[in-house]
């Protein structure tokens, strides 16, 4: 049996999932509820972002401000989930709308009482999206997958591979199991960051998709610090714990616990709705929330 995630690498990759929104959020206090508006059900025209007060030029996650009020949250949401759905594929517009996106769902998850009220006001497409999302990054606030930080953990954090290099990691364990491709880029993604991590977890575990080495020696071959080999043995393990017909199965024999197996299946879920969803969940950082707070770990960061 893996037991991987239940560990640190998961706990602080979560820390932009659920609850960390990168900063600038408020304290998740209760506040009087006001209404909002629904959005527009008209999808934005292709390759286009409607101009507003946050597309200015930003080069650095760490500029990216979170939405401050409900209302907000719902213009920014829509903009960026059509955004990263449309034909434009400029890496670099599309890295900031996943930045943003990440940012989105950090601050909506620190804030619950704005939840309902979002989900409501967001117009049709987006909002599966949206509660899709959410759901995952609730099920990652579970305390078995998420226990308080005590100090920066002892990470290099990496630049991850390019998103079309991935996408051909998983469509080769795809092609050798029949497990959906969606899975190992929702596993990949939640336990590193897309391979940005590099560190044990407290259980132990390695590499990218987090293997302890007992389970690696079974189903392992070449490195497990390197993100293909890494996946075709996460692929190997899937298969044989029940996979393609059981998932369920097959992802809480990778990790037992339920909350991690809905994480997971939400996450490809949206893959499997629209495969440019990548894009956006390739581009989110690395944060960390501790007892002293909260600490964003660039690209290229290592403790000292």
């Amino acid at each position: 049996m893996r037991r991987a995630a239940a560990a640190c690498v998961v706990a602080a990759a979560l820390g932009v999932v659920a609850g960390c929104s990168g900063g600038g959020h408020e304290s998740a206090e209760r506040r009087p509820r006001e209404r909002i508006e629904p959005a527009s059900t008209t999808v934005a025209p292709t390759a286009t972002i409607p101009p507003t007060t946050t597309t200015r030029v930003v080069t650095s996650p760490d500029q990216i401000q979170p939405p401050t009020d409900a209302r907000a949250m719902v213009e920014v949401l829509t903009r960026v989930e059509r955004g990263l759905r449309t034909d434009d594929r400029d890496p670099a517009r599309l890295a900031r709308l996943g930045w943003e996106q990440q940012k989105a769902y950090g601050t909506l998850l620190a804030r619950p009482e704005w939840q309902a009220d979002v989900l409501t006001a967001l117009p049709e497409d987006v909002r599966v999206i949206a509660q899709a999302n959410l759901d995952a990054g609730n099920a990652l606030s579970a305390p078995d997958l998420a226990p308080p930080l005590e100090s920066l953990p002892d990470w290099t954090v990496l630049v991850p591979k390019p998103v079309e290099q991935l996408r051909a990691f998983y469509d080769e364990a795809e092609a050798s199991t029949g497990i959906s491709w969606t899975y190992f880029a929702a596993i990949h993604f939640v336990e590193t960051k897309s391979g940005r991590i590099r560190g044990n977890s407290t259980a132990g575990a390695q590499g990218p998709m987090q293997f302890i080495p007992s389970t690696w020696a079974v189903y392992g071959d070449g490195d497990i610090y390197d993100d293909h080999d890494a996946i075709q043995a996460a692929a190997r393990f899937l298969k044989a714990a029940g996979g393609p017909a059981d998932m369920n199965r097959a992802l809480y024999a990778y990790n037992p616990s339920d909350a991690y197996v809905t994480a997971i299946s939400k996450y490809a879920s949206v893959l499997q709705a629209d495969a440019r969803a990548l894009d956006g969940y390739h581009a989110w950082q690395v944060y960390v929330s501790t007892v002293d707070g909260e600490h964003y770990l660039p690209e290229g960061w290592h403790k000292g």
